[in-house]
C-alpha cells in the first residue's frame, strides 16, 4: 500500500517562524555588543575634545564646550615636548617588522602547506610553542644580550623582537590561507617552467593576497602596540607611542583630555590601516570557512 506523502509546510509555520526569531535575537545581541565595544572609544573622542575642568568633573560632563587643548597640550604646546619622534619610530619598526614577518612567514607557511615536510604538525606546535613563554620571563635575558651588544634604545632591537614574537602567528594563519590555493595552478605553474619565487610572486601571491593582508594588518597591530619591550628597553632615541603616552602620567597628576588626545592621535594609524584593508581582511579572515 502506498503511504500519503506529506504535506508540505506552509509559509509562516512555526519552525521557519523560530528561526527568524533567533535570527532577530542573535542579530540585536551582536549590535549590543558592538555598540558595548565601541562606546568607550566614542567617549575617549569626546573626552579628548574637552578642557580639563570638564574632562575631571565627576559624573562626566556630556554636553560642555569643545575645545582643542587637549591636542595642543599633546603636540607641545606650552611644554615643547614634541611626539612625532615616538611616532616616527613606532612607524618604522612596526611597517619594518611586518614586511620582515611576512617576507619570512610567506615561504615557512608555503613549505608547510602546499610542499609539506615530514612531521609538519610537529613544526607547527613548535613555532607555537615559542608563544607559551610568557614575555616578562624573557625580558631581563633580552635586556643582558641587549646591553652586552650595545643595542639599547635602538630601534632595530625592536625591529628584531617584533618580528620574532610575530613570526609565529603570521606562519600558523599564512599555513591555512596558503592551503586553500588550488593544487592545479601550482602543477601549472611547474608545468611551465615556474621556480620558486615566480611561483611565490606571480601564483601564490595573488591568490593569498587577503589572507596576506590579514596577516600583515594583525602583526602591524601588535607591533603598534607592544609596550613591555618598548618600556625597558629603550629610552630617548628609540621610545615608541606607547611609551610616550605612559610618560603622560606625571606626578603632578591624570589631566584627561590630553590623555584622551594622545591616545586617539596614536590609534588613528591602526584604524587608518584597517580601514585601508578591511576589504581584504573581511576576505581573509573568511578565507576557507566555506567550502
Amino acid at each position: 500500500m502506498n503511504r500519503p506523502l506529506l504535506a508540505p509546510r506552509r509559509p509562516g509555520s512555526p519552525a521557519p517562524r523560530r528561526r527568524r526569531h533567533t535570527g532577530t535575537l542573535l542579530g540585536l545581541v551582536a549590535w549590543l555588543c558592538g555598540i558595548g565595544f565601541f562606546l568607550p572609544v566614542a567617549w575617549m573622542v569626546l573626552t579628548s575634545f574637552h578642557s580639563e575642568t570638564d574632562a575631571a568633573t565627576n559624573p562626566p560632563s556630556v554636553g560642555a564646550g569643545l575645545s582643542l587643548d587637549g591636542y595642543r597640550a599633546f603636540f607641545g604646546a606650552g611644554s615643547g615636548v614634541s611626539p612625532w619622534p615616538p611616532l616616527v619610530n613606532s612607524l618604522t619598526a612596526s611597517v619594518v617588522a611586518t614586511v620582515l614577518v611576512l617576507l619570512l612567514a610567506v615561504p615557512a607557511a608555503y613549505a608547510l602547506a602546499i610542499k609539506p615536510v615530514r612531521k609538519w604538525s610537529d613544526v607547527l606546535f613548535f613555532f607555537l610553542s615559542t608563544k607559551m613563554l610568557p614575555l616578562v620571563a624573557g625580558l631581563l635575558p633580552v635586556y643582558l644580550v641587549a646591553q652586552n651588544t650595545g643595542m639599547l634604545d635602538s630601534i632595530w632591537l625592536l625591529v628584531l623582537l617584533y618580528t620574532s614574537m610575530n613570526l609565529p602567528i603570521a606562519v600558523w594563519m599564512m599555513r591555512s590561507f596558503l592551503a586553500e590555493v588550488p593544487v592545479e595552478m601550482l602543477e601549472a605553474a611547474s608545468i611551465d617552467g615556474a621556480g620558486l619565487t615566480t611561483t611565490l610572486t606571480r601564483i601564490v601571491a595573488p591568490v593569498a593576497m587577503p589572507g596576506i593582508a590579514a596577516t600583515a594588518l594583525i602583526s602591524f597591530i601588535f607591533s603598534w602596540n607592544e609596550l613591555l619591550f618598548a618600556r625597558v628597553l629603550t629610552g630617548i632615541v628609540a621610545g615608541t607611542s606607547p611609551v610616550f603616552l605612559t610618560g603622560l602620567v606625571t606626578s603632578q597628576g591624570l589631566f584627561l583630555a590630553k590623555v584622551c588626545a594622545a591616545a586617539t592621535v596614536i590609534s588613528l594609524p591602526v584604524i587608518a590601516a584597517g580601514f585601508a584593508a578591511q576589504d581584504k581582511l573581511v576576505q581573509g579572515l573568511s578565507l576557507g570557512a566555506v567550502k
